[in-house]
């Protein structure tokens, strides 16, 4: 009862205050998109019988590289449905551009940082040769809308400095593997959070890096932009600006790298507010996360039904690891029907509800389109 009195008012706090409109809109933001995780249920067995707990996080149990099962079957269930005006659901993709070149970083002797695009990481798995040329099917088709996650997704300065002094995380490293995050090793920092880091010359140039990567990968430029775990600066978002940017996904409060040993900062923003390089900070209050909270549909449409209620869009976070089967297609087999049953349920309940984009809803908030 104390949780279920604890969504309900964080729900009401998110969505008081910022934007309004009296369109039904729905934004899928789907966060990971060309990471890689847990490279297969081998290296994870390798991992657990090392000691390493990977059994308590969801991410490594269920998360790896997009396959081409996973994108077919996806499309294929985001094709079946349409809004009023025709759109099918599209998913905003926030995808990672990059993954460490791990053969080049042994011969450095962990000293160095290389990586290498995603595109050429899905050579190495089965079942992935497809996977680009999905990408690109999907954009055409208006049912994914790749936008920028980083270059990678690892905290490079934390991830060498553990290569060199845990023995844990160089057992992984040895299975191509660097994913131990907080809920594998709990107390320290995220190696997730990329940006969580002083070293701002080092971040402004992968930030620059890979968003040249994103355009030769997708032939457009990003506009939109989620910080891997929410972390990231202020400094920093003039970079991306002056790089493009013009979105700011999240959730309503930014977390600020930590300094020392500090306690982190947070800066609470407001859909629609904007920055001083012009840019919308775009924010998260629905989510539909089946495996990480094990709790399915019928909680998202509750977030919606306040976003609706409060005139806000529904902005719907949703990781790439509950749509995602090759480690346990169960896990995909079971939230492809959450995920139907959802998409079919805003259709039944909300009529007039419109699927559209990130980008899509960032130029409503600047042409001031709340009605």
């Amino acid at each position: 009862m104390l949780n279920n009195l604890r969504q309900i008012v964080s729900r009401n706090l998110v969505n008081a205050t910022g934007f309004t409109t009296n369109r039904k809109i729905i934004v899928f933001e789907s966060d990971d998109w060309g990471s890689i995780r847990m490279p297969s249920n081998q290296v994870f067995d390798k991992l657990k019988k090392h000691g390493i707990p990977v059994d308590n996080s969801p991410y490594c149990k269920f998360d790896t590289l997009e396959s081409n099962t996973d994108m077919e079957r996806l499309f294929e269930l985001l094709y079946s449905f349409k809004d009023f005006k025709g759109n099918h659901p599209i998913i905003t993709a926030n995808t990672v551009v990059a993954n460490p070149d791990f053969e080049k970083i042994k011969v450095s002797n962990y000293k160095e940082y290389f990586y290498e695009p995603f595109t050429e990481t899905l050579d190495r798995y089965n079942n992935h040769n497809k996977v680009y040329d999905l990408y690109k099917i999907g954009i055409a088709e208006k049912l994914f809308y790749p936008q920028f996650h980083g270059r990678e997704h690892v905290n490079v300065e934390l991830w060498l400095e553990l290569l060199l002094n845990s023995k844990d995380f160089q057992f992984a490293f040895k299975h191509n593997m660097w994913g131990l995050s907080t809920d594998v090793f709990p107390n320290r920092q995220s190696i997730q959070a990329t940006l969580d880091s002083q070293n701002n010359q080092f971040l402004s140039n992968s930030i620059v890096e890979g968003l040249d990567l994103f355009k030769k990968l997708f032939n457009y430029e990003a506009e939109s932009f989620i910080a891997n775990n929410y972390v990231w600066s202020v400094e920093l978002e003039k970079t991306l600006a002056s790089n493009g940017i013009k979105h700011l996904q999240g959730m309503k409060y930014q977390l600020i790298p930590k300094e020392n040993k500090e306690p982190r900062k947070l800066v609470r923003h407001r859909l629609g507010d904007t920055n001083a390089n012009n840019q919308i900070y775009g924010i998260r209050n629905c989510d539909f996360e089946p495996s990480i909270t094990g709790e399915g549909f019928e909680k998202t449409i509750k977030d919606i039904k306040n976003a609706f209620f409060w005139k806000k869009p529904a902005i719907i976070s949703t990781h790439r690891i509950n749509f995602i089967g090759s480690l346990n297609e169960n896990n995909l087999t079971k939230n492809t029907k959450e995920f139907k049953s959802l998409i079919n349920t805003i259709l039944t309940k909300w009529p007039d509800v419109e699927f559209i984009t990130t980008m899509d809803l960032d130029r409503i908030i600047r042409n001031k389109a709340s009605i």
